[in-house]
């Protein structure tokens, strides 16, 4: 607490160095890492009835005071906040002194010294401020008295922030409180329109001018080197504001690939001189929405690829911090995405200047979760919003509302305060030229595509709901998007889980059942399987990597779906590796060969090959993999491929140099028993199915298989016997399915199990599984994609090469462990199974094998509608042909895409080859 009072000390005497300048005292902390203690009174709730102490900023639930309320008020919680704070003051009796509040819930009353600064402000998410120049006392000891009502006297503000909202509802001074310290006359504001063709005009809106004052502005880049040089207009107190004009040679543009930006410095001079300056930051941009065409930025249209972002730590609420700003950004650009919406309130400002420096296309927001403020509070709401945020070249739109909270008397307010004159949307419905729709299903964005005229973004789709949505299902959907003529992009719902930790339940998250796990990432930002399927989607270098085969030459097909980046701007790496075999420690792969390949020009939208020119032993490895890096040299995703086949891998296997004995068997009522190399196999005689392996350390009790899986099957013959040296049990079946299973034992080798099955109709899974006890599995090891599992509709994303994860029960949006360790795995090609009972290896010929890795439980609040938990084959653990997809929270798969159906049936015989090894003795060639 020392070093933040040092440091707020230190901001003050230095911002006060230069009297023409601003002065800024805090009076709180600066966010939720460095926060000042208050005194505090809670009247309601948890450590209510007391004075006690608090940190500001903060949401005081967070704290351990007052009670938790999630949205639509189920609650009814309305307990008030009564904070009291002493602060000094040195001698401004020459000054204007104000205090502000960046954000405080709900409604909020403010006295200085007894007396009330203003009126009592509504609305939470809003920097406000109060003229306080007359009841300060100088170079002496202040009383700031704040009392703060969870529940607004006004019904609008709690429609539109409480009672309707799909949000946490906290209470508190969760943003920073400061005092702002200016000259008698003085700058108030400035409202930048800084276009693509170098045209500056800035409306600079001042206090107590006396009609002889001198604007000077000097434009700047970020370090200070001058651009240009000043201009400057005389003072004309007729106006509201003053406008001052320039024009500039082929400046940096600002775009979401390109963030550069600039500072002008803003001085009013007087015949004494320099009388007060202030600075700021903007880009030189523009952004136009062509009706019937599509949304263009600097004259080039453009896609948005975002998400809806909450303000939000589960440890501290709405109270943030500069680090975790970043960190939400480079998440969202990581995931290749170049925009973010608001949802459903303005942020942080600090997260614009973010925006504004990292590169993100901004959808900022005036709250009205399906309710709308009334128009006198509505009216200075959006006044205050578009004062703060107007300046900030990220922000492309003023979402006025979501989902029908629009108070439509509001809709020509923005305009009044904004000179750039950007568009007003209402996320959710067709207006202004914009069709915005909420979670199109599928056959809407066919729709879409083929009679929309409005520009299409969805403000929200995909709704990530557990493990659903997201990703799954983008693929089909991007396609569409790519195909619509006046397509602007969309929002995917969320960026993540709005989990809280709660202070009166042991710490315990609560996303509030399956309102709020709906999450790209985790409350901390631990990373879902969707995370990467986006980034490979969204990956403005566009390849979609087929399979490579003998005949591969080295060329891959590329797009380049930037909007402002020549393709020659990145940068590509290859590698050529050697992947660990089943029984090696590691699962690192060794590089044996590598370059950096010199990308083509290709302007964006072009398409054209990289020639990676690989060596000509190029076939001897087990994988490719090639990544992409921006002009930033920031990695965009890395593909890879399989260079051998799952059959190759097999065939590499050395016989047991173990001592080869004779095949023994025996039987029993109800048991076939066949012993070879020292392990002994159980088999059901009236299933056909394995019972258990036995060996001399141990039983592996895999039992139960192969069943088809979802098939009822009951068996039809069962015959087993020499052939050829080897033992050949064989098992068929009656069903749809025929089954047929063959077995065979050979000294020396791994037991082969080989199966063909029909499957003619429609099907959620294909394939055979067996059971193996859940208790007893520790982990897996498998060559394949990973580390996360697959759905049908989300296959991308994953990379190639050898994995390992440790058992999990994770369950996706409500405890983070990612990877999940149950679910549908890709393009293996052999696992072992670890267990507490002896590892074994289960191999595969066949290219594309899904394995099952157990049954994911089910999530404890989930939707009736079962759109987000597929279906699953019985067995524990499955080697699939075809695998499930998932929808999301309003759709169900079927309405999701060709990708999200179910699968087809075949019309001839599916063969497949297994071998499984329960020696752990079979090294490669």
């Amino acid at each position: 607490m020392k070093k933040i009072f040092l440091y707020l000390l230190f901001m003050s005497i230095s911002c006060s160095a230069m009297s023409q300048e601003t002065i800024i005292k805090y009076l709180s902390g600066t966010d939720k890492d460095h926060t000042i203690q208050w005194d505090f009174y809670c009247t309601g709730g948890r450590n209510s009835g007391k004075w006690t102490k608090i940190s500001v900023p903060s949401n005081w639930e967070l704290q351990g005071f007052g009670t938790y309320n999630y949205g639509h008020d189920k609650n009814k919680a309305n307990e008030q906040g009564l904070y009291r704070y002493f602060f000094p003051t040195n001698n401004w009796s020459d000054k204007k002194i104000y205090i502000v509040f960046e954000g405080s819930m709900t409604d909020t009353k403010v006295l200085i010294n007894g007396k009330q600064a203003g009126p009592v402000h509504q609305g939470s998410f809003y920097r406000f401020k109060y003229d306080i120049t007359n009841l300060i006392k100088h170079n002496a000891q202040n009383l700031l008295e704040v009392t703060v009502d969870k529940t607004s006297a006004n019904a609008s503000v709690n429609d539109a922030e409480r009672r309707n909202s799909d949000f946490w509802v906290f209470g508190g001074i969760f943003r920073p409180v400061y005092l702002e310290i200016v000259p008698n006359t003085f700058i108030e504001r400035v409202a930048v329109n800084a276009k693509d063709d170098g045209s500056f005009a800035m409306d600079v809106y001042t206090q107590n001018l006396k009609g002889n004052e001198t604007f000077e502005a000097q434009v700047q880049k970020l370090n200070g080197e001058n651009v240009g040089k000043p201009f400057s207009v005389k003072a004309d107190t007729s106006n509201e504001y003053q406008q001052i004009k320039a024009n500039f040679n082929r400046p940096l543009l600002w775009s979401a690939e390109f963030p550069n930006l600039y500072q002008v410095i803003v001085k009013i001079k007087g015949k004494q001189g320099l009388i007060h300056q202030i600075k700021q930051k903007f880009g030189f941009r523009t952004v136009e929405l062509r009706v019937n065409d599509g949304l263009y930025v600097n004259g080039t249209k453009i896609i948005m690829k975002g998400c809806n972002r909450h303000s939000f730590w589960p440890e501290s609420g709405r109270t943030l911090s500069h680090g975790i700003q970043i960190m939400d950004v480079k998440l969202m650009k990581e995931m290749n995405m170049n925009a973010v919406r608001m949802s459903h309130y303005p942020p942080d400002h600090n997260f614009l200047d973010v925006c504004d420096s990292l590169g993100l296309y901004v959808l900022d927001e005036l709250t009205g979760w399906q309710a709308k403020y009334d128009t006198v509070v509505g009216r200075k709401l959006v006044k205050e919003l578009v004062v703060r945020d107007v300046n900030h070249p990220a922000i492309l739109f003023w979402d006025n509302g979501n989902e029908g909270g629009f108070n439509r008397g509001l809709d020509n307010d923005y305009a009044l305060y904004d000179p750039q004159k950007r568009t007003v949307i209402h996320p959710w419905e067709k207006f202004n030229g914009t069709d915005t729709k909420h979670y199109p299903d599928y056959n809407y964005m066919v729709k879409a595509t083929e009679t929309g005229q409005d520009v299409f973004f969805p403000t929200e789709f995909m709704h990530g709901l557990y493990d659903g949505g997201a990703g799954a299902g983008l693929d089909d959907f991007w396609v569409q998007m790519m195909k619509h003529p006046h397509g602007g992009g969309g929002f995917i719902w969320a960026l993540l889980d709005e989990a809280v930790i709660r202070t009166d339940k042991n710490g315990i998250y609560d996303s509030d059942g399956n309102h709020a796990p709906d999450g790209i990432v985790g409350p901390h930002r631990e990373k879902e399987g969707s995370f990467y399927t986006i980034k490979e989607i969204w990956s403005p270098v566009y390849i979609n990597p087929k399979p490579i085969d003998g005949n591969f030459d080295g060329k891959i097909p590329v797009e380049n779906r930037y909007a402002f980046t020549n393709l020659n701007q990145c940068t590509f790496k290859w590698k050529l590796v050697k992947l660990p075999v089943a029984l090696a420690k590691n699962t690192a792969p060794v590089v044996t060969g590598k370059g950096i390949y010199s990308a083509p020009d290709l302007k964006p939208g072009q398409k054209g090959f990289l020639n990676l020119a690989l060596p000509s032993s190029w076939k001897k490895n087990d994988a490719l993999y090639l990544t992409a890096y921006g002009p930033d040299q920031k990695e965009i995703f890395t593909w890879s491929w399989a260079i051998k086949s799952p059959i190759d891998i097999v065939h590499q296997l050395a016989p047991s140099p173990a001592v080869k004995l004779a095949i023994k068997t025996e039987e029993t009522d109800q048991s076939l028993i066949v012993k070879c190399d020292g392990n002994t196999y159980y088999f059901d005689k009236a299933t056909g199915y394995i019972q258990k392996v036995v060996k001399a350390t141990g039983t592996i009790s895999l039992s139960g298989g192969p069943v088809q899986a979802g098939v009822d099957a009951s068996l039809k013959s069962f015959t087993h016997g020499v052939h050829n040296g080897q033992y050949i049990i064989t098992a068929n079946y009656d069903g749809t399915g025929a089954l047929g299973a063959k077995w065979t034992f050979a000294p020396g080798h791994p037991v082969k199990l080989e199966y063909q099955y029909t499957q003619q109709d429609d099907a959620d899974f294909m394939g055979i599984t067996f059971n193996y006890p859940e208790e007893k599995i520790t982990g897996m090891k498998w060559l394949g994609r990973g580390p996360y599992r697959v759905w049908k509709n989300r296959l991308k994303g994953e990379q190639f090469g050898v994995w390992h994860k440790a058992y999990n029960n994770t369950i996706t949006g409500e405890t983070w462990g990612y990877p999940e360790f149950k679910g549908y795995h890709a393009e293996v090609n052999w696992v072992v199974i670890e267990n507490m009972e002896s590892p074994f290896t289960v191999y595969t010929e066949d290219k594309n094998m899904y394995l099952q890795m157990l049954q994911p439980a089910r999530e404890q609040a989930a939707l009736a509608n079962n759109n987000v938990e597929p279906a699953f084959p019985q067995g524990s653990i499955g080697f699939l042909n075809a695998i499930s997809p998932i929808g999301t929270k309003f759709q169900s798969a079927s309405e999701m895409g060709p990708q999200s159906q179910k699968n087809h049936g075949y019309s001839k015989p599916v063969k497949g080859t297994l071998w499984f090894d329960f020696t752990s003795t079979y090294q490669k060639k």
